[in-house]
């Protein structure tokens, strides 16, 4: 494989530099939150890069889970972190931990006890990449699934009050919304396996192409990804509109916009 030196990501960087400063006259705002996503990705996964390394010398089950954890707590934060309407106090975080842990953990566990079967099933070569993609990817779609929800149900207040005023149920009252919201939240993976191999070539392929793998192997654990990746969305998506509905109705099916920051 050939071996990228600092200069060259030095290179690639200018392309986010010049993109920054080309926004300024556009949206400001975008261009600081563009650099310091960048410089958070450099950081990031630069100290990724040392754990893993000292992580796969010593395969260890307490190891892994710890930062699997510390993963999936991230991961919960990030969903809710930038949603335009999103709900107040620990209620926002939980949902996202849950939905996240539904989405990404039970499906890496699936994955790697019974379709891929290493031994260990906790080694790590494994099941940190293979969590990261899942979290990676199935935030995207629980993210824009909550903010979909929340900002439809500050928007169409006065059509759902007049619908629980007429006997239904929140669930009733809320069930095109619900619609619209999985839709949302799946639309990024349809998308992607749409394309996929036409349009673009995914990313686990492409780095394992590049590092030498056979393209048909690579192509393999690519479909494996996909299916995972969508099979995590749906259901991280469920959950989360499951829990972000019963959490903008109370007790008495009253819908409770204050449970959402303004």
């Amino acid at each position: 494989m050939i071996q990228l030196s600092h200069t060259d990501l030095a290179l690639a960087a200018l392309l986010v530099l010049a993109l920054a400063l080309s926004s300024m006259r556009i949206y400001p705002g975008i261009a600081r939150q563009l650099l310091v996503a960048a410089l958070r990705t450099a950081i990031q996964l630069t100290l990724v890069g040392l754990v893993l390394k000292a992580l796969f010398a010593n395969s260890n089950l307490l190891w892994v889970t710890l930062i699997s954890l510390l993963m999936l707590l991230i991961a919960g934060r990030e969903v809710m972190a930038r949603q335009h309407r999103r709900f107040a106090g620990r209620w926002g975080y939980s949902i996202g931990v849950v939905s996240m842990f539904v989405s990404s953990f039970t499906v890496a566990l699936f994955a790697l006890l019974v379709v891929v079967g290493n031994e260990p099933w906790y080694q790590p070569q494994y099941a940190i990449p293979l969590l990261g993609m899942l979290l990676g990817n199935t935030m995207n779609g629980i993210a824009l699934a909550l903010d979909r929800l929340t900002q439809s149900a500050w928007e169409q207040r006065a059509v759902i009050e007049a619908r629980l005023m007429l006997g239904h149920s929140a669930q009733e009252a809320m069930t095109d919304i619900r619609q619209q919201v999985f839709r949302s939240g799946l639309i990024p993976i349809i998308n992607a396996m749409a394309a996929a191999g036409i349009v673009s070539l995914p990313g686990m392929m492409t780095g394992q192409i590049l590092a030498g793998a056979e393209p048909v192997e690579a192509v393999k654990y690519q479909i494996l990804i996909m299916f995972l990746i969508a099979g995590g969305a749906g259901f991280g998506t469920m959950a989360a509109v499951h829990l972000g509905v019963r959490r903008l109705f109370d007790a008495r099916q009253r819908l409770r916009l204050d449970r959402l920051q303004r």
